[in-house]
């Protein structure tokens, strides 16, 4: 079983990277799983373009680094999307990424190619955020969810918490990381059916 933690911050260990970092921790207890972090900081990506050049073949024409990464969310069976909430949306570096599955939203939905679909695959949002405004995630959770059905990855629920801004906050947070530990059990519990 393969994990993939998509970090989608530009801070490095910062709360959202705790957050998935501890869900992880509590998961690989239970689960024989081989873990991939994917900083998405530091990876030449340019924007989608809309030119349309997936549409014909199911591949984006964009020569940078997010070539190489199309593989590493194909051989993942458990995803997790992880991103700070900037003004209630994903980061930058987190929709750059996903625009650019277009590609794949096109390999099933234009050249109805369908990817893994026989074999349990699951998506989860991590997010973190400052404030704690009601509808705070809602954005978040869509773009989320259409992200994952894009590249065929059943989606299985959010982990989320507000108000938290320092860089460090999570680590003393008890509740928090014990929901994260929570999160995982429920993740071990559904793949171990």
């Amino acid at each position: 079983m393969k994990i993939l933690a998509i970090l989608g911050s530009a801070r490095k260990n910062g709360n959202s990277e705790i957050l998935v970092q501890a869900v992880i921790e509590s998961l690989v207890k239970n689960l024989d799983a081989e873990v991939d972090y994917l900083r998405l900081t530091g990876q030449k990506l340019s924007p989608c373009r809309a030119c349309g050049g997936c549409e014909k073949t199911g591949l984006c024409v964009i020569q940078d680094d997010m070539g190489g990464l199309y593989e590493r969310v194909d051989q993942a069976d458990i995803i997790f999307l992880t991103s700070p909430i900037y003004f209630y949306g994903l980061s930058a570096q987190s929709k750059v990424f996903i625009d650019r599955i277009q590609a794949r939203w096109s390999r099933k939905y234009l050249q109805k190619i369908r990817f893994r679909r026989d074999e349990k695959r699951k998506g989860y949002l991590i997010s973190t955020a400052a404030t704690r405004g009601k509808k705070l995630f809602d954005g978040a959770i869509l773009v989320a969810k259409s992200f994952f059905d894009a590249i065929d990855v059943d989606y299985g629920g959010e982990l989320v918490v507000r108000g938290v801004d320092d860089k460090e906050a999570l680590k003393n947070n008890p509740e928090e990381l014990e929901r994260a530990k929570q999160f995982a059990e429920e993740i071990s519990a559904d793949f171990l059916k």
